[in-house]
């Protein structure tokens, strides 16, 4: 097996502010035209806290705080990428978001949980459960 065909650790944060919470509209990769969560991939000897807070201030611009876990998935849907999907919540900081990497993501905006854009990215479908159900594992 190649390094090329392991799996690699993503982190997503689903950020709340005001009872909503803060979409991307993709493009450049997997999922383009989807819409998701701040998050990319870990950093060696990163810790989960400092993942989530370093890719939502690189892609958004805003701060983020009270970072705890969620959901934890093995996401295959966009295959042959593979990757052990860490699904955090945290909340808003402070900060309006700004589009930090044009290459990557259309817009950010604020939407209620219940009113969600789509087409949705694939593993957003079960942060919303685990937050509302308390479920927190996923293995496809």
């Amino acid at each position: 097996m190649s390094h090329e065909e392991r799996p690699k650790v993503g982190i997503g944060v689903m950020i709340i502010k005001d009872n909503k919470v803060l979409l991307g509209k993709r493009k450049g990769s997997h999922g383009e035209g989807e819409y998701a969560w701040p998050g990319g991939h870990m950093e060696y000897m990163e810790s989960f806290q400092d993942c989530a807070k370093r890719e939502t201030l690189e892609e958004t611009g805003i701060q983020i705080h009270n970072v705890r876990f969620l959901r934890l998935m093995n996401l295959k849907t966009y295959a042959p990428k593979h990757y052990v999907d860490i699904g955090l919540i945290a909340d808003w900081k402070s900060g309006e978001p700004e589009i930090m990497e044009p290459e990557k993501i259309e817009e950010w905006n604020w939407y209620d949980i219940n009113e969600l854009p789509e087409p949705l990215f694939s593993s957003i479908p079960s942060y919303i459960e685990a937050y509302k159900t308390g479920k927190n594992y996923w293995d496809a």
